[in-house]
């Protein structure tokens, strides 16, 4: 076991100081008074000298390392004192020296997190306000236009009231994802979980979107014929809500002419997994780590173009994290997406 070197220090500066001593001492007592110590006392001196003088040295030499290191602690804003607090005091310099600067790394590396976040909420509120910003100075076009004398001529007015009218609804699905995301944050939404099959209510979500499909010649299917009901628990609702948002993103970013499969398969003992998968044009990894941020757009220009919130895939992750289960995602550029969440398998299944 490798000795501190204060110590090591300690040892060797009390024996110093006791040969000095014992070597003064004895050259007193016989140059002045002539007298020879017995050598058991002079050896009971030797020892007790260097005990003392050990114990003092070790002692303030602690005392003295551990209050100018605190003083640095105090005063240097990269640390912190009660870190220091939380370990056991330690006057070796190499061990101090590792500590200092693993506090440092572990400061620095909270410092990059901080500056990590604030660039993230930087960006959100920039594509917050642009968000908003489209449809509200759209309607305020369209209004002012009308308000200047056109909403004397019946075809433009119909034609810009309507579009009046898309810009408002866009700004209400907007405000109405803000306002779910909020509340599943807050643990504010109500979860009903029931049993319920999950292949009648893939099979509803696709004759809805059968449209929506068409109009890119996107072909949507299931992996497999499923011939009997997969039962699952969870808030039917929210779960449409989900399979909804992830395969109408595979629609609309997927290829023209491309497909979207749903499979549902047993995950765990008492867990599904469901997955939509298509052969469009992917996400790069890079942007993987951030597809479920809030506004978060691959491709801004070309999303924004698609329509919608920019909110679904953080609904989609709030939803699924409300019922305990989990969110994946699989993708190569230019090769597919494969996006998959859990589910409780009901006990009936």
């Amino acid at each position: 076991m490798k000795i501190k070197k204060t110590y090591s220090f300690a040892f060797f500066s009390s024996l110093y100081i006791t040969i000095f001593t014992s070597v003064t001492l004895i050259s007193l007592a016989y140059f002045l008074f002539d007298i020879i110590p017995d050598f058991w006392y002079i050896l009971l001196f030797l020892i007790i000298v260097f005990i003392f003088t050990f114990i003092v040295t070790q002692f303030r030499i602690e005392k003295f390392i551990y209050q100018r290191v605190k003083k640095i602690y105090d005063n240097v804003s990269l640390l912190d004192s009660a870190d220091f607090q939380k370990t056991s005091i330690t006057s070796d310099i190499a061990t101090l020296s590792r500590e200092v600067e693993k506090f440092a790394k572990d400061k620095q590396l909270q410092i990059k997190n901080l500056n990590k976040r604030e660039g993230y909420r930087r960006e959100f509120l920039g594509n917050i306000s642009h968000e908003l910003k489209t449809p509200l100075f759209t309607v305020q076009g369209y209004l002012l236009t009308l308000s200047d004398g056109a909403i004397n001529d019946a075809k433009i007015r119909d034609k810009y009231i309507d579009r009046a009218n898309k810009g408002v609804e866009r700004l209400i699905a907007i405000v109405k994802d803000l306002d779910m995301i909020s509340k599943l944050e807050a643990a504010d939404l109500n979860i009903n979980k029931e049993p319920f099959d999950i292949v009648k209510l893939v099979k509803g979500i696709y004759d809805l979107l059968e449209i929506k499909a068409k109009k890119r010649n996107v072909t949507l299917l299931l992996d497999k014929h499923y011939h009997y009901p997969i039962m699952v628990i969870g808030d039917e609702e929210r779960y449409e809500q989900v399979l909804t948002n992830l395969i109408v993103n595979s629609i609309k970013y997927g290829v023209i002419g491309g497909t979207t499969m749903v499979s549902i398969e047993s995950f765990e003992k008492n867990k599904m997994l469901v997955k939509v998968t298509d052969n469009g044009e992917g996400i790069k990894a890079e942007d993987q780590s951030r597809l479920f941020e809030r506004f978060y757009r691959v491709d801004r220009s070309r999303s924004r173009d698609q329509g919608g919130s920019g909110l679904g895939l953080s609904i989609v992750k709030h939803i699924v994290e409300a019922h305990g289960e989990e969110i994946f995602v699989k993708s190569e550029h230019k090769k597919g997406s494969e996006f998959s969440f859990t589910i409780e398998k009901s006990e009936n299944f």
